[in-house]
């Protein structure tokens, strides 16, 4: 923000109520830039920044995943050169911390829509409300697009899991799935259903230990492979590794293998138990599925066939035996929680614009064609324009880039078409000007996600 800016804080009673007006220099109301904050009655911290020059456009910004025991202050920017960018720009910028960490949809819709009403109280109803998010906060962004359309202009989903609950907890199973069958066979090792935090972390340490083992054997390797293409992990996938050719690999399998770590220590284990708590049971399941269709559909394919063939390894044999392995079902009072608070339907009333990197492990780019079948199927496939960055990464857009993609929903809402092709979008980023990083968006289409789940498909409600 600029320097003369006044930071007003303002701290919230238990009962919520606000003062009727934040005083900055002299006595003087929004004659200077503003910053409030404060707590919701739900315990959730929000923020809000309101320029001066305000130009009557309010962004709602979700942020993404905060594991339980890790900070969570509020946020209404993904980072701050994007902030101020905005601020200069006479954006108004409002963000909740959600009232608990984790799994916490169902506290995030409603300290986000809190946070809007506590910011019209103040400051008076916006011209443009838009919604936006970033990761988990993607999703966060398209719940309210879907179920709060009466409060909101306008959304744009950054690196989204627009996959939904039960799709990202059925495909986040699929790879620890075929490591424990084909690695660990006969081990002990639950993989869902867990009594607490502790279980959850000691077989996600046994898993990683058997993983670790495989990494120095061409055959484990290849195997990992395997796991990693059936959620589609790519081969570059974080700017410190080295970029493969497009033949080499090895070089994927390595980069891939880092990635099936991280996953192992966070996403399907720890994260898993914490949603799982909240949903009162396992709400993911692979019965009847078919994982050798599954692999021959995804990207990766011709990788591992090739880095069997060239341990040595019969594919087909390791196939039969994952589609011979005991299968897991999900317990249906989980899977009702999680169709009710966490799976989207595709119903857009306003414009929404999505973006990804095309290298994105912890949520792959294919989650963008999740909720473009799912649009497509309610009716709304007019409203959504989804965009993509040629960059490894989850969330890994430079600050022109994401101010772009605003600028592009908001052109959408100005002109009623979409523009969205790379040159646009590129020119749009290098006038924002805030870095010097050339912009990398680029002609995209993300491969079907390995198992879609919404409710514009009631028949994928087999369990």
């Amino acid at each position: 923000m600029k320097a003369s800016t006044v930071l007003v804080t303002l701290a919230l009673l238990a009962s919520g109520a606000l003062p009727a007006q934040a005083a900055t220099a002299g006595g003087d109301t929004r004659a200077e830039d503003a910053r409030v904050e404060g707590r919701l009655p739900s315990g959730a911290a929000y923020l809000m920044d309101i320029p001066a020059a305000w130009n009557g456009t309010v962004l709602l910004y979700s942020h993404g995943y905060a594991p339980v025991d890790w900070p969570n202050p509020a946020q209404n920017a993904p980072d701050a050169t994007t902030r101020d960018a905005l601020l200069d720009k006479g954006y108004a910028l409002i963000g909740s911390s959600y009232a608990t960490n984790g799994w916490a949809v169902t506290d995030a819709v409603p300290d986000q829509l809190a946070t809007l009403d506590l910011f019209t109280r103040r400051f008076g109803t916006a011209r443009r409300t838009l919604a936006w998010g970033t990761s988990y906060g993607g999703f966060v962004t398209t719940m309210l697009a879907e179920r709060h359309a009466d409060r909101f202009d306008g959304s744009l989903s950054l690196c989204g899991m627009l996959q939904g609950g039960i799709a990202n907890w059925n495909n986040t199973l699929d790879p620890v799935f075929a490591l424990k069958a084909l690695l660990a066979p006969g081990q002990d090792i639950p993989l869902t259903g867990f009594t607490d935090p502790a279980q959850a972390q000691a077989a996600a340490r046994a898993l990683g230990a058997e993983v670790t083992a495989a990494q120095r054997s061409p055959a484990g390797r290849a195997r990992t492979a395997l796991a990693a293409a059936l959620q589609h992990i790519p081969g570059y996938n974080d700017a410190a590794q080295p970029e493969p050719a497009p033949a080499d690999r090895d070089t994927q399998q390595a980069n891939q293998y880092a990635a099936i770590a991280s996953l192992l220590q966070f996403p399907a284990f720890a994260w898993r138990q914490e949603a799982e708590q909240r949903a009162g049971g396992n709400p993911s399941w692979n019965t009847g599925v078919d994982y050798t269709a599954m692999l021959r559909r995804s990207p990766l394919y011709k990788e591992v066939t090739e880095l069997y063939k060239s341990a040595g390894l019969p594919l087909g044999a390791d196939l039969a035996a994952l589609n011979r392995a005991p299968r897991i079902s999900a317990d249906r009072a989980a899977v009702r929680w999680m169709r009710a608070t966490s799976v989207l339907t595709g119903r857009l009333t306003d414009p929404q614009l999505t973006l990804h990197t095309t290298g994105d492990a912890l949520i792959p780019e294919s989650a963008e064609s999740a909720y473009r079948r799912a649009a497509a199927a309610a009716g709304s496939g007019r409203m959504l324009a989804q965009a993509s960055v040629d960059a490894p990464g989850h969330c890994t857009f430079t600050p022109d880039e994401t101010i772009a993609a605003v600028h592009t929903l908001e052109d959408r809402l100005a002109t009623g078409r979409w523009s969205t092709d790379p040159r646009v979008l590129d020119a749009r980023a290098r006038a924002v000007g805030a870095t010097t990083t050339e912009p990398r968006f680029v002609r995209h289409h993300p491969a079907a996600h390995p198992r879609p789940y919404d409710l514009a498909h009631p028949g994928d409600t087999r369990h």
